[in-house]
């Protein structure tokens, strides 16, 4: 409890972790708020497309979770933790627990906050949390945000700066994991197991929280069911955590 007690001092002292949740609220809760201002008519928006902004806001909780380890390193505090705490495995399992749990409480805030402002402005809208489906599509969000960021602070963990960490995550996520079934014969193939489409599956399913609307987070094409694709992500998730555990073990500060 005192590495968590600690963790959170550090975390909450900057002022990143602050901007970066002002930041995901506005951009999740914008989008849902643009999409009901721009629709034609009420039984155009959803559940599903309530939520059309939690990929952008994702992209901010690696940002977030990937400064929350390279600034220590930017600035040398990470040799004072690793002198105090010298069981480095747990002080890095209390940092991602810490983050992961902010993560969690920010999507969260985020994807009711849009189905809040959905329903606000477009009151005839179908935006009632009828299913398994329309509550995954919206409590879901806060799981793939704190996984993420488990995987934000195994990635900054192994590269320890921002710069790299921060480009590496949002590469990835935004650049080469939609790029790759463009690769000819087999892209789809690969694709159909890269993380950050499989998680969709557990979201949005095949669909069904998307009702009437015309738009929404893009479906995934994994072939997984809803709980294997979470079980799926999580393990990348953990395998992340352990490399940069086993690393940072071996490794100076």
């Amino acid at each position: 409890m005192t590495l968590l007690a600690v963790e959170r001092i550090k975390l909450f002292t900057t002022r990143s972790p602050w901007w970066c949740a002002a930041v995901t609220l506005a951009i999740v809760i914008g989008f849902a708020a643009l999409m009901a201002g721009t629709a034609e008519n009420d039984t155009w928006i959803s559940v599903g497309s309530s939520q059309f902004g939690y990929g952008f806001g994702l992209a901010v909780i690696m940002v977030l979770a990937a400064l929350s380890i390279t600034t220590e390193y930017r600035f040398g505090t990470i040799k004072s933790t690793f002198l105090a705490v010298p069981n480095r495995p747990a002080a890095l399992l209390a940092k991602t627990g810490v983050v992961a749990l902010l993560a969690l409480v920010i999507g969260e805030l985020a994807a009711f906050g849009a189905l809040g402002v959905s329903a606000l402005m477009a009151p005839s809208a179908d935006l009632a949390l009828n299913s398994a489906a329309d509550w995954k599509q919206v409590a879901g969000v806060g799981i793939v945000y704190a996984l993420t960021a488990v995987m934000g602070v195994a990635v900054g963990a192994l590269i320890r700066h921002s710069a790299g960490a921060i480009s590496a995550l949002l590469i990835y996520a935004v650049v080469v994991e939609p790029l790759v079934p463009l690769i000819p014969q087999f892209g789809d193939d690969i694709y159909k197991w890269l993380p950050f489409n499989v998680v969709e599956k557990f979201l949005s399913g095949s669909g069904e929280a998307l009702g009437g609307g015309q738009a929404g987070p893009p479906l995934s094409t994994s072939t997984l069911s809803p709980a294997m694709a979470l079980t799926y992500f999580a393990g990348v998730a953990a395998v992340l955590l352990t490399t940069a555990i086993l690393v940072v073990r071996k490794r100076d500060a």
